[in-house]
């Protein structure tokens, strides 16, 4: 379908959704938005392309999307509207009109996820759908020197499931770095990079606390890296507590962002 082309911020928790791709029978992101939108078009079908296909569970506070709608709308109006009939799970933060040549995938130039470990030593229940639970006592130095070797661009093939795609395996990270929130005992690990291969995260993080609780040691990244191999890496997390923090179209957003030798 052609028509105008709107770009639009969302924010979801992404609890009770199978990710954000339209899958048959299942409950999505895009699913979701698609029957909103196409509403709204009164009954004509849009098409939601989306940043990124979060995985089932994921949430996202800055996805983009894209939608081609057949008549002109006050972006405010569309704003409005798109909240009025999307369920509850689902935000529209920002609507703008934008050229028909953007693409909310395939012009993105960096992503901006976080993923937050629970690391009390009782589950805190409040935290459950947003924080991956993990009780052992764990070691800020020594994360931080790991987060520093994961820095950089590496081939990430030993960080990427077997059943990625992608053939090119080598990303650049420009931030890997966590914090820890003193009130809730929660850590939040931030990771901007140039792209993410499918898992890569949850890899990293099930790697990371291998190192964070002493069963790894730091300098065991480099290792892990130079062998290529999804064997050498730790357990794939849950996707509870990752989260898509934000996208990026230019460079000079991107946290961190060095050009490239």
């Amino acid at each position: 379908m052609t028509g105008l082309r709107y770009k639009a911020k969302i924010v979801y928790d992404g609890t009770q959704f199978f990710g954000f791709q339209v899958q048959p029978d299942r409950r999505t992101v895009q699913g979701e938005l698609e029957k909103a939108v196409t509403k709204l078009a009164k009954g004509q079908e849009v098409r939601v392309h989306g940043a990124g296909r979060t995985d089932a569970g994921v949430h996202a506070r800055g996805q983009i999307i894209h939608f081609d709608f057949p008549f002109a709308i006050e972006v405010d109006g569309l704003m409005v509207g798109m909240n009025s009939v999307t369920t509850s799970e689902i935000t529209v933060l920002e609507v703008e009109r934008v050229e028909d040549t953007f693409h909310a995938r395939y012009l993105a130039k960096g992503k901006k996820y976080s993923y937050r470990v629970d690391n009390n030593q009782f589950r805190d229940p409040f935290l459950r759908y947003y924080s991956y639970y993990h009780r052992y006592p764990m070691n800020k130095e020594k994360v931080e020197k790991a987060l520093t070797q994961l820095a950089g661009t590496h081939d990430f093939t030993s960080f990427a499931s077997t059943h990625s795609d992608k053939e090119d395996k080598v990303r650049t990270l420009y931030q890997a770095s966590v914090e820890v929130n003193e009130d809730t005992n929660e850590w939040i690990f931030t990771f901007v990079g140039n792209g993410f291969l499918y898992n890569m995260i949850r890899i990293l993080m099930g790697t990371l606390l291998e190192v964070a609780d002493g069963r790894r040691e730091p300098e065991e990244i480099q290792e892990i890296i130079a062998a290529k191999d999804r064997e050498a890496a730790g357990m794939t997390l849950s996707s509870v507590g990752l989260c898509m923090e934000a996208v990026y179209y230019e460079t000079k957003d991107i946290p961190g962002y060095k050009k490239e030798e």
